[in-house]
């Protein structure tokens, strides 16, 4: 019943850029096996032998290079129903035909024949990474593959792996620590809250508004995490337009704030707990600028900071991403009070979130 007849690469590419996006995940592969791309190891179960009669894997990873992305691809390491995976499962993994005669095989194929700049496995809790050979397919990967100088990958190569190795550590599904992580983290989250996939019994009561995303990409950059937004298409190719308006908004968003998102690193104070908003710090050290994202704007027009303090001898200020001129701010002791602009919200470039770039501030 999947025909993708409407599919249309170019039309999902530019949204994504429109999104602010700066790199795209496909599932090649899930956990029941279907392979979105022409697969020995699956014949007759795959896009271009069955359903649409395409490599949507290439169409999508071409579409989505020419609008300047980084494309990755998803791959589930185990399927639910291959018979020789069932048998290795039922020997305790005492065998391994399915890891030489499908996976290995299939996973060296989308390497080679779409050179991702990402590979995200999944599927890996039932057996160790010995099981699934992933030393041997990352060695491969990082030494001789055509994508050794540039991919990386997740940390779902084996029961037991995650949060322990990885290029980024993805824990589990919506994974989103409290605190700063010192390695390199992402969050994966469906805009759909109950479904990673199309749900047509969905109303929009469950998909999160554009608040909750910003509030999880902020919040994630500001602990030192990746975003990756998970969007359902139907079964004809469409991208619904309730997944076009929340990503368009966020592009928005981003066109305006993404100085405080993207080359960011975190700063010495996640957020502002003490503040009568909620508050996101990001820093771009080099240039001495610290970015303070409130998630609402408070009844007053004033917002206090608890940790930023002009540096000594230089000139410091604040400004609302956006927006010309400066803000007013005095510092008490260790508070920072800043005045925000007292117009109408509808008349700022940027809504649902704010941010405060702070120049010359510690």
């Amino acid at each position: 019943m999947f025909k993708a007849q409407l599919f249309d690469a170019d039309r999902w590419a530019k949204l994504f850029a429109k999104s602010g996006a700066k790199y795209v995940v496909l599932t090649s592969k899930h956990h029941e096996g279907w392979c979105n791309y022409p697969s020995p190891q699956a014949w007759n179960w795959n896009s271009v032998d069955n359903g649409p009669g395409k490599d949507l894997t290439k169409m999508l990873t071409e579409a989505v290079r020419k609008a300047g992305l980084k494309m990755g691809l998803y791959h589930s390491l185990f399927e639910w129903y291959h018979p020789l995976y069932l048998s290795d499962k039922a020997n305790k993994y005492n065998t391994s035909r399915y890891v030489d005669e499908v996976l290995q095989p299939q996973l060296r194929q989308i390497v080679r024949d779409y050179q991702p700049s990402v590979v995200w496995a999944d599927g890996d809790w039932e057996a160790a990474d010995t099981y699934w050979k992933s030393k041997e397919f990352l060695a491969w990967l990082y030494t001789s593959s055509p994508v050794k100088d540039d991919v990386i990958v997740n940390d779902r190569w084996g029961a037991g792996d995650r949060n322990l190795h990885g290029g980024f550590y993805t824990g589990g599904d919506r994974y989103n620590p409290s605190t700063l992580q010192t390695h390199k983290w992402e969050d994966c989250f469906t805009i759909d809250a109950g479904s990673w996939g199309y749900n047509r019994d969905a109303t929009l009561a469950n998909y999160l508004t554009i608040d909750q995303i910003l509030s999880l990409l902020v919040g994630g950059t500001a602990k030192n995490g990746n975003s990756l937004i998970n969007i359902g298409p139907t079964a004809d190719g469409i991208i619904t337009p309730i997944y076009e308006e929340r990503l368009t908004q966020m592009g928005q968003w981003l066109d305006v704030n993404g100085e405080a998102i993207y080359g960011s690193t975190p700063w010495r104070q996640v957020n502002d707990s003490f503040s009568d908003v909620q508050v996101w710090y990001t820093q771009k050290a080099e240039e001495s600028a610290v970015y303070a994202t409130i998630m609402s704007w408070p009844a007053d027009s004033i917002v206090t900071l608890h940790y930023p303090q002009p540096i000594p001898g230089q000139t410091a200020t604040a400004q609302l991403l956006g927006e010309s001129g400066k803000l007013r701010y005095a510092v008490n002791g260790r508070n920072t009070v800043i005045a925000l602009p007292k117009v109408p919200l509808t008349t700022l470039k940027s809504k649902n979130a704010w941010t405060i770039k702070l120049s010359n501030w510690n």
